[in-house]
């Protein structure tokens, strides 16, 4: 039995985990890297082994740092199966075909920028994967998992799925290995979510096991405590309204943007802000992503199922879809009372981008930043206290009051991810992974009574 890691390790994306046991090579996750050019580039890499030699896939979720490279996989070879949840199946199909969009833009800039640089261009003009390369490897999601329903793999594999509660569909993996009279149990913790938010359950609580391989992306840190960012994103809303502004809130299509409308229903129902206030889910890809979560309550936790009884969750009086252009951009022509979500999460791209354009400038209106915005990226500039900000090819004054609400993240903190090893048992090792250099090491200076790793890239073990 062996385990070998092949992406988020020492840093947070591109997960990727193999294990190798009776003569089956198992994949944990195929996330794509991202970040700067360094990190895009790993993804034309080899993957560190064959993949025509794997034989099944395990899937625990559907972020693009999961799940992102499984199109590549595909088309270098993989003929095997993909089991996941049947959520997960839905969002990945909804994840893996915009980025097979957006890498085919990316490959049509770069392919122009060649031409005009001569060979002076670094970047492939090739796309890592088309739209049809993503559509070819959905038809290898084959077997569906449930909950806490042991699938066995093959003779002496069994694996099971357990709620992670860190967004729709999302599971821990534990697989049984049995291999020469040896057994050994592992559990992959895939990304855990952060207990006591709306809509999903809370992590489950784990089994105990030999081995844990456990994400460490906020192994350094506590977050904010959520009802009090909930009672801010509310004061903001009103106190904006209050003076006949718009509110613009810069949104990530899965998770937050759901997230935030069930916030905005309760808000309005329990008459906390006002119920004649219109809202603008203005990202196609978060209108979707909002109809899958309608699709599947079996992942709800039992007061968001309650409400789905008699209500949709995620709608308000006055929401308005808006995937089409031509109605996007009729909602620059509103001056006040409004809140518009949209993409990207981090400003780099989308819908936002226009929005910011034309609200930035007016001190009458408010931007909400409720995630992590990396270095480099407009919506940190924006955040760090930028006077002037630069939006296609004009220079756009920052007028608008500018507010970051923390306490909605979709990861467990330190505390959460302490609590949730501590009931792992006492297994003999633990390997720390995606998460910086910097969050592994505070977090594994608190793990008592196992060994810890670190592994780098490719790095292998015998379990």
């Amino acid at each position: 039995m062996k385990i070998s890691f092949h992406g988020s390790a020492q840093n947070v994306t591109g997960s990727c985990h193999l294990i190798e046991c009776a003569g089956k090579r198992i994949l944990i996750d195929c996330g794509l890297y991202q970040g700067g050019h360094a990190l895009t580039e790993e993804n034309y890499e080899p993957f560190g082994f064959a993949p025509t030699t794997i034989d099944i896939l395990l899937l625990t979720h559907a972020h693009l740092d999961h799940c992102g490279r499984i199109p590549l996989l595909v088309k270098r070879g993989f003929t095997g199966e993909i089991i996941t949840t049947a959520a997960s199946v839905e969002l990945t199909r909804l994840i893996l075909l915009d980025s097979a969009g957006l890498q085919e833009g990316e490959a049509r800039y770069q392919a122009r920028r060649a031409k005009r640089h001569s060979n002076k261009n670094k970047y492939h003009i090739d796309p890592l994967y088309t739209t049809l390369d993503a559509l070819n490897s959905l038809e290898f999601f084959v077997r569906r998992a449930q909950y806490n329903t042991p699938l066995q793999l093959e003779q002496g594999i069994t694996a099971t799925f357990i709620d992670a509660g860190h967004i729709l569909g999302s599971a821990c993996i534990l697989l049984e290995l049995e291999e020469e009279g040896k057994h050994h149990r592992i559990l992959f913790s895939g990304d855990l979510g952060y207990g006591g938010r709306a809509i999903l359950r809370d992590p489950a609580i784990p089994p105990e096991v030999d081995t844990v391989v456990m994400e460490t992306t906020y192994g350094d840190r506590l977050h904010k405590q959520l009802l009090p960012s909930i009672e801010e994103l509310y004061d903001v809303i009103n106190t904006t309204l209050n003076r006949g502004g718009n509110i613009i809130i810069p949104t990530f299509a899965l998770e937050r943007a759901q997230e935030l409308l069930y916030y905005l229903r309760e808000g309005v129902e329990n008459k906390e802000i006002e119920r004649n206030i219109n809202v603008f889910l203005d990202s196609p890809m978060a209108i979707s992503a909002t109809q899958i979560f309608e699709r599947h309550p079996e992942c709800y936790d039992s007061e968001t199922l309650n409400v789905s009884i008699d209500n949709d969750p995620f709608r308000l009086p006055r929401l308005h879809f808006t995937r089409e252009t031509a109605e996007s951009m009729a909602i620059n022509q509103i001056s006040g009372g409004a809140v518009i979500m949209a993409g990207s999460g981090m400003c780099t791209g989308g819908r936002i981008r226009h929005h910011l354009k034309h609200n930035l400038w007016n001190r009458l209106n408010s931007i909400i930043f409720v995630g992590f915005a990396a270095q480099g990226t407009l919506a940190r500039k924006i955040v760090d206290g930028a006077e002037w900000v630069s939006l296609y090819g004009e220079e756009i004054r920052v007028r608008a009051s500018i507010h970051t609400i923390g306490g909605f993240s979709a990861h467990a903190d330190q505390a959460e991810l302490l609590s949730w090893h501590s009931k792992t048992g006492k297994p003999k090792r633990t390997f720390l992974v995606h998460g910086e250099e910097k969050s592994m090491k505070v977090f594994a200076d608190k793990l008592e009574n196992t060994d810890v790793i670190m592994p780098s890239l490719n790095d292998s073990y015998t379990l």
